[in-house]
């Protein structure tokens, strides 16, 4: 399968707390909410575009657990292309907690190394969102095809990042790009190897 991810950032990078207040306050975190007053109806539509090209899906526990909270209880789920998407769609979870995901046509993966069988399976494109240490696990270890970040116009100033001060370098190729009315940018990349220095 290729394996895709897909996430909502600031501009300095910031994925923690997107959709609330009250989401997300690991390591003090007092600015969740950010996305939700510019996820209009243009960003939604963008974003369900993409939720409705998956086969399936991967997460991580915490955005997994989000997403069941959320999006796996809505009532009609044909009202959203990405309610439909998450609740039609085969998804994994990886934990070596989670006895009982709760959500319909969900299978637990034991360790990372099993989305190396997932990823090698025939099938079509398996999407990561959100699932900030689970990205960064797969960016790492150079399983990821495909990266769509969606770009908020704002700057948060503290929170968990996608991409951390120390991290591996990676050199990215632009495949597409677009803006919304109100901002948000679309970019998708793929990975090329590593970035050439100037000597």
């Amino acid at each position: 399968m290729r394996l895709t991810i897909t996430t909502n950032v600031s501009v300095d990078g910031v994925m923690q707390g997107l959709g609330g207040p009250e989401e997300d306050r690991r390591d003090g975190f007092t600015r969740g909410g950010w996305a939700l007053p510019l996820f209009d109806a243009e960003v939604e539509e963008l974003l369900g575009r993409v939720y409705q090209r998956a086969d399936a899906f991967l997460f991580g526990r915490w955005t997994f657990e989000v997403f069941a909270g959320s999006w796996g209880q809505v009532a009609d789920a044909g009202t959203s292309l990405i309610a439909d998407a998450l609740n039609s769609r085969p998804k994994y979870v990886v934990s070596t907690a989670l006895a009982e995901p709760g959500w319909a046509g969900t299978t637990v993966l034991p360790d990372v190394e099993a989305i190396r069988a997932l990823r090698d399976a025939p099938g079509g494109e398996l999407q990561v969102h959100g699932s900030l240490s689970l990205a960064r696990w797969l960016l790492d270890n150079q399983l990821a095809d495909e990266i769509t970040l969606f770009t908020y116009p704002v700057v948060i100033g503290q929170g968990m990042r996608l991409f951390p001060a120390d991290g591996a370098d990676a050199a990215l190729e632009l495949v597409e790009s677009r803006a919304a009315a109100n901002g948000v940018t679309v970019q998708v990349y793929r990975p090329a190897g590593r970035p050439r220095y100037a000597h």
